[in-house]
């Protein structure tokens, strides 16, 4: 399917390709602000576009925990594996190819995962002292809290939530599909822009109520919003494929990922 000119389904497909690592990911919360493209612009390299919905760019924070991460063909190692994370990130392409996401910053609790994850994907990881807890209740009820201290600044994100719904994917086309359905991430080291891909399942979305958020990973980036969020969404679980980073050409126009196969 295409709309506004961009082909936003076969980025959804599994490459073609051999993995580089295998992961979960749980308990993800999905908030979305609106934010004016003028505002996002100069945060993005010149070489990515907004990704706009309606004319309108967005910006994310997701906070969510891993577990099993692990080399194809390695089991989990213990202690290595689990962590918790959080980012902010917002929605560009390739001159009308290839969405995907922009971080601007992904605290984890796990150092290891910090230094692995700057050093073979180059993206703007930072240590994080995170703690999340489920209360047992009908609908659970889950606690996320992150601190930063490190570089590019202290920030922090407390927020507590119930899922709600029953789960089912976004429809393609939707704004839901749009924010959520990723599978392309970009990133820049040394003024050249990098792509890597990830696979999973269609996110299993419900809808999510906010007991509490206190947020400042998303100013820390330099992104002012209005509390609260307007788009929130949750998804219990998804299991990950991540395949390696490539550079991108400097000079030639940007090439299409591997073929994909459904």
């Amino acid at each position: 399917m295409r709309y506004d000119g961009i082909d936003r389904i076969t980025p959804t497909r599994r490459p073609d390709a051999t993995p580089l690592l295998h992961q979960n990911w749980h308990h993800l919360l999905f908030l979305h602000w609106e934010v004016p493209v003028n505002v996002l612009r100069p945060l993005v390299p010149e070489g990515l576009e907004l990704d706009l919905y309606d004319g309108k760019a967005y910006v994310g924070l997701i906070p969510f925990t891993i577990s099993g991460v692990r080399p194809i063909l390695m089991p989990p190692l213990p202690y290595l594996s689990n962590f918790h994370e959080v980012n902010v990130r917002t929605y560009v392409h390739l001159a009308g190819t290839d969405p995907g996401v922009w971080f601007f910053s992904l605290d984890a609790s796990s150092t290891i995962a910090v230094a692995a994850a700057r050093a073979a994907y180059k993206l703007p990881y930072y240590p994080a002292s995170i703690e999340f807890s489920v209360e047992d209740l009908v609908p659970p009820r889950f606690r996320f809290h992150s601190t930063r201290q490190s570089d590019p600044g202290p920030a922090s994100c407390n927020v507590e939530y119930e899922p709600g719904g029953t789960p089912s994917a976004a429809e393609p086309g939707t704004l839901e599909h749009f924010l959520v359905e990723r599978y392309i991430l970009y990133a820049e080291s040394d003024g050249r822009l990098y792509r890597a891909r990830v696979h999973h399942a269609p996110y299993p979305l419900q809808t999510a109520n906010i007991l509490r958020l206190d947020d400042t990973t998303v100013w820390a980036a330099g992104i002012r919003h209005q509390e609260p969020p307007k788009l929130l969404h949750y998804a219990s679980e998804v299991k990950v494929e991540v395949f390696p980073l490539e550079k991108l050409p400097s000079s030639t126009p940007p090439q299409a990922p591997s073929q994909s196969r459904i």
